[in-house]
């Protein structure tokens, strides 16, 4: 593991939109992970974190 993607997956806990458009820019990851931590905090925080061990 690289400093980058420990940061991701760092970011993915605390702020995961953020951790998404970083790891993949603006899209469909982006606008599903804003949805669902604004509809409740932990799914976004999974889907971040599926896209940061992802990568």
């Amino acid at each position: 593991m690289d400093g980058d993607k420990i940061i991701n997956i760092i970011l993915a806990i605390f702020l995961p939109p953020l951790s998404v458009f970083l790891s993949c820019g603006w899209g469909r990851e982006c606008i599903i992970d804003i949805v669902l931590t604004i509809l409740v905090f932990f799914p976004g925080m999974l889907y971040a974190l599926y896209l940061a061990f992802q990568d």
